[in-house]
């Protein structure tokens, strides 16, 4: 474990030796922490709650800004600081120029900063996408790619929308006629919003006819009776008549006789209304059958299509109108939409075309780079070929075929021959020794040609030694000279190279367990790293242990100073 680091890297090549086991790993996995890769909350040192891992990378890749800018993050093109807090829970937080950051966006960026290759790394020799990058890098494409994809995107998203369009088309046209039975069969029925209330009134009115209609006839009679007896109205008269005679010498009467001509009043328009309730009231069978055949109209339409009320049907037949009308509106976008694709695809077809012909063009001469490259390092009858073949056939269309993909229509493959006979797959030919050659040889291709700021060999030397280790030294060691450049290493021919060089060295510490701080016994050890820069005299030290092992021997510190010039 490291307990707390502070460094800061110079640029040109940086060298990292260390025992095995000393904890060379542990700032790769920093590294890849900083970076959005996947947090493990054993990273965490006992006893702490938190880890941090803070990265700084002056005068970040400019691309980058265009990327900051979609998601509106602080862009400052002289400095890019993330930084990562994992806690104990296994959750992390993520900040980018000190702005909270998501963990995709740190992983988009980590492209742009940083690239590790450790060995297993070697295995990318079989991946057909980091194949057609690499091409695509030399052959200078990022335009012409940048411009397929946006409309390799676009025609996926009108054809999906066609499709959509299409399913409901069809799917239409199969329900139709039940749709339009539907329709009809609401349609018929004139539904009207509170009809099904004000039947229930009427059908309870109506069954009970009979007993209304005697009501309302005493009721009338009671109210204008004549003969011996006056009527209410008459009654009502003959008390206003006296009280308006008393007023003229008892005024209080006056207001009474007022307020009981009010009363007549009003007495005489429910006597009329009773008269025409009376005289209109319909006790008719016929229309009794009528509305109760109504009501069983309405409430069997409302249990078929699960309606609360009338409104909820209506409105669903509303929608079987719509859906029946519809399908003449989505026909009209089908078409702008197959238009649309027509005119995408074409245009998808002949930007393939374009990448193809790019690619084709640069494949040659990436082969006789990268064969180039590979004989520097002691591989003199090596052969190594791009070779780019076009997954399309004369029947394709771009509308249908699956040969496009997101990066054209193209297969790369990778061909390997370490002596010169007939070339095979690389990734199924190539030894250890040669595959750590041919992948330094692809990424210091890569280096030149992506920008990539900071490249970090973790042991990819491995396999090889002597002159070929030197050789493999050498190329790293110009890759420094453009870049920043960390190589992890346990080869002395390697080691030598570059002007700055770091050791990780470990040790242990013995610690008391808090669970009995009293207890001899309680103690324990732990195993501390450290990483340190070397001056001249402790380099030569070093990479003398590296020839001679533990016990440093005159003719290994010799051997030393011959590597490193001293």
């Amino acid at each position: 474990m490291i307990d707390s680091l502070d460094i800061e890297f110079p640029e040109g090549l940086v060298i990292i030796t260390g025992q095995t086991g000393a904890g060379k790993s542990i700032l790769i996995g920093a590294l890849r922490l900083a970076l959005g890769a996947k947090a493990d909350a054993a990273a965490i040192a006992e006893g702490a709650e938190t880890c941090t891992v803070e990265a700084e990378f002056a005068s970040p890749n400019p691309s980058l800004k265009t990327i900051f800018e979609q998601e509106d993050m602080e862009w400052d093109p002289s400095c890019l600081i993330v930084r990562r807090v994992l806690s104990r829970s296994g959750r992390s937080r993520c900040f980018v120029n000190d702005c909270p950051a998501s963990l995709p966006f740190l992983a988009r960026i980590s492209a742009y900063l940083l690239d590790i290759h450790s060995q297993h790394q070697n295995l990318l020799l079989n991946d057909r996408h980091f194949q057609l990058s690499l091409l695509d890098y030399f052959a200078g494409n990022e335009t012409l790619l940048g411009e397929y994809k946006a409309c390799y995107l676009l025609l996926n998203q009108i054809n999906s929308k066609l499709s959509q369009l299409e399913s409901q088309i069809a799917n239409a046209d199969e329900q139709r006629d039940w749709r339009q039975m539907q329709w009809e069969r609401l349609d018929k029925a004139s539904l009207r919003e509170g009809e099904l209330e004000e039947l229930m009134e009427e059908e309870k009115r109506l069954s009970h006819a009979e007993q209304i209609k005697i009501s309302l006839s005493a009721a009338y009679e009671s109210l204008s009776a004549e003969g011996e007896n006056l009527s209410l109205d008459g009654r009502l008269r003959l008390a206003e008549k006296e009280l308006r005679r008393l007023a003229s010498f008892y005024p209080e009467c006056e207001q009474l006789a007022e307020r009981l001509e009010s009363a007549r009043l009003e007495i005489e328009d429910v006597v009329a209304d009773v008269d025409d309730r009376n005289q209109s009231f319909d006790d008719s069978s016929v229309r009794l059958e009528q509305v109760q055949e109504r009501l069983s109209l309405l409430q069997g339409l409302l249990r078929k299509y699960e309606c609360a009320n009338e409104a909820e049907l209506i409105a669903y037949r509303d929608s079987l109108s719509a859906q029946l009308s519809d399908t003449g509106a989505l026909e009209i976008e089908c078409n702008a939409l197959r238009k649309e694709a027509k005119k995408e695809a074409e245009k998808l077809a002949a930007l393939s075309e374009q990448l193809h012909q790019s690619r084709v063009q640069a494949a040659t001469p990436l082969s006789e780079a990268i064969t180039a490259s590979i004989r520097s390092l002691e591989l003199e009858y090596a052969r190594f070929e791009v070779q780019v073949q076009s997954l399309l056939s004369d029947a394709d269309n771009a509308l249908t075929s699956s040969a496009y993909g997101p990066t054209g229509a193209d297969k790369v493959s990778f061909l390997f021959s370490a002596n010169g006979t007939q070339l095979e797959d690389v990734a199924k030919c190539a030894s250890g020794g040669e595959m750590s050659r041919i992948m330094l040889s692809l990424k210091d291709m890569m280096a030149r040609y992506a920008q990539m700021p900071t490249m970090i060999f973790d042991e990819i030397d491995s396999g090889v030694s002597g002159s070929v280790a030197d050789r493999m030294g050498s190329m790293i060691c110009a890759m420094g000279e453009h870049m920043q450049v960390f190589a992890i290493t346990h080869l002395p021919q390697v080691a030598a190279k570059g002007n700055a060089h770091y050791v990780v060295s470990k040790h242990f510490e013995e610690v008391v367990s808090q669970a009995d701080a009293s207890c001899a016994s309680a103690m324990s050890r732990r195993a501390v790293s450290t990483l340190s820069r070397l001056n001249q005299e402790e380099r030569v030290q070093e990479v003398a242990r590296m020839l001679s092992g533990s016990t440093l021997t005159p003719e290994a510190i010799e051997n030393a100073k011959v590597l490193l010039g001293a």
